[in-house]
């Protein structure tokens, strides 16, 4: 890939944006999209063009996509096709949206004349940033190949499998765990609140020994924010993505009764209004 190539950058939200970033700060010629006036004037802040629809957006180049819900990737989908802006490109699927969404996606894309690849990531904003997310890939060994120097400049690439939809079971997986680390963080503190401890001193006294995790030191340090802590990944994303987890393991007959009390967290979360929230604000479902 040249300096100065042309690539679609499909959902400028949280993560979207300095993925977007990296990419233009690598040589490429980003063009963001997005339908929200918000999300464009950030990214035109930042130095990159972004337009309200993929129609819009220039016909040449891969497309990365990083929208939210298996519901905007089918409509994304769609409304490509419905343009004729599919063909001869290749899209990077790298929004968490499930192994059946993107199966499906892939089907419709590779049908209208695009290569494929399935590309999850993980490491939230902050990895982001710096280009070191996790990414999950998989796809036929040519069409990774001509992505390899895209994907690059975000992070470390993990070779999956060769089929669409394996990327994605990784990361379901990843979903899985995470879901269930930040309740069980969130719940820890609680109890030590509930036995009379501080929940800072609790946090430093467990974090470095046997009891620590990623999640605990990461979410901890928000969870004693409360309400003041930044926005960096939402209630509503792990509403969703803890249903994803549920629904794949639904499909394939696995028992996932932790992940479900989990997500029952998330759901308490949500319905007392918390849903825009840090995720770290689960702590409040266990504060009478």
């Amino acid at each position: 890939m040249t300096t100065h190539s042309p690539a679609v950058f499909v959902g400028l939200g949280a993560i979207g944006t300095p993925m977007s970033q990296r990419l233009a700060d690598a040589g490429f010629r980003v063009t963001g999209v997005d339908p929200f006036e918000a999300a464009r004037e950030r990214a035109v802040a930042a130095g990159i063009d972004a337009v309200a629809s993929i129609a819009d957006a220039p016909a040449e180049g891969p497309v990365v996509v990083m929208v939210a819900t298996p519901d905007q990737l089918d409509a994304l989908v769609a409304e490509a096709t419905g343009a004729s802006v599919v063909a001869d490109r290749t899209w990077v699927l790298m929004s968490t949206v499930g192994p059946d969404a993107v199966r499906r996606a892939g089907a419709a894309l590779t049908s209208a004349g695009a290569r494929v690849v399935d590309a999850p990531v993980t490491g939230g904003v902050a990895r982001a940033t710096t280009g070191e997310l996790i990414i999950f890939a998989s796809g036929a060994e040519a069409d990774l190949a001509e992505v390899a120097d895209l994907l690059a400049p975000l992070g470390a690439v993990h070779v999956v499998g060769a089929e669409l939809g394996q990327g994605q079971s990784v990361k379901v997986v990843n979903q899985h765990l995470c879901s269930v680390h930040i309740v069980a963080a969130a719940e820890a503190l609680a109890l030590g609140e509930a036995l009379g401890l501080d929940k800072a001193d609790v946090l430093d006294l467990i974090g470095g020994g046997a009891a620590g995790s990623w999640m605990l030191a990461d979410r901890g340090p928000r969870m004693l924010q409360g309400a003041d802590a930044p926005v960096t990944s939402t209630i509503g994303i792990f509403v969703k993505d803890s249903g994803l987890v549920a629904d794949a393991a639904a499909t394939v007959g696995a028992e996932v009764p932790v992940l479900a009390a989990a997500r029952e967290r998330y759901l308490l979360a949500a319905s007392a209004g918390l849903e825009r929230r840090d995720d770290s604000s689960v702590i409040e479902t266990y504060q009478h």
